[in-house]
């Protein structure tokens, strides 16, 4: 009986003991848990919320964000956005250093030669269409709006190489008007991997995007982004691990397996 007696309380000691680490296991883990932070990569709800809680973020992260293309007057302006497109800002401002210290005034644009005004822009993605696109709106800068750049999204657009992106730019750096959002690369890609948007084109992301983030700072909105685009959503890596939105975004990486912006696997 001794044997089975010592058996018996053996049995108990292991069973008190298995208890006992058990309860000691749920605490710490509860404890644990209650350190950790929220699940990450959830957006918040609903989209205007969530558009807010990035803008006052990206403001904190970035609060000198402001247009990179350099530029002394309206003229100026509009060239640098038409030799923008694809291509990067640094790029514009090293070219149009010289571009504008050549050329002064919607008359000199208008009237030199074509493949002149191409060659001072070699070193810009596509520059013999974007010496034709100059050359054609000084043209009609001058003929139709007494030499100045015009002031209404639906005359610039008229000009040659000017579509609805880089009206908004000069209409809101050049004119103060604000009518809408820039959406860039930057803008597009970054506003689908918060979930901001779903739509895929530039004029369908406009209006979706316009609905949600606070009209007082449509402008400031394209310049966080591209800002945040540069130092950290990159397209190809970006680092959602040093990310101020990561714990709202649903693309993080830590949290989800596909890139909205692409709709693609990380």
């Amino acid at each position: 009986m001794n044997g089975e007696d010592d058996q018996y309380r053996g049995c108990q000691f292991v069973t008190a003991l298995t208890s006992w680490l058990d309860v000691g296991t749920r605490n710490r883990t509860a404890e644990t848990a209650a350190l950790e932070p929220e699940r990450m990569g959830t957006p918040l709800e609903p989209r205007d919320a969530q558009a807010e809680e990035v803008v006052d973020r990206l403001m904190e992260e970035y609060p000198d964000s402001t247009i990179s293309l350099r530029y002394s007057n309206r003229l100026e302006l509009l060239i640098a956005v038409i030799l923008s497109a694809q291509c990067t800002d640094e790029r514009v401002n090293k070219e149009t250093a010289h571009l504008f210290a050549k050329y002064d005034g919607p008359e000199d644009y208008a009237t030199v030669d074509e493949e002149e005004l191409a060659e001072d822009l070699n070193s810009i993605t596509y520059y013999n269409s974007k010496a034709g696109y100059i050359k054609s709106s000084a043209q009609d800068i001058i003929e139709k709006h007494d030499g100045d750049v015009p002031d209404t999204m639906d005359e610039l657009t008229e000009l040659s190489g000017v579509g609805r992106k880089t009206a908004n730019v000069v209409l809101q750096h050049g004119h103060d008007v604000v009518e809408g959002i820039v959406v860039d690369t930057h803008v597009q890609r970054i506003s689908r991997r918060l979930g901001l948007t779903e739509q895929k084109r530039p004029d369908a992301i406009e209006p979706d995007l316009m609905e949600v983030v606070p009209e007082d700072v449509w402008q400031q909105y394209t310049h966080l982004l591209i800002d945040h685009g540069r130092a950290v959503c990159t397209a190809r890596n970006p680092d959602c691990s040093d990310c101020v939105l990561a714990d709202i975004c649903p693309s993080e990486k830590g949290d989800s397996d596909v890139d909205l912006a692409s709709g693609e696997a990380w």
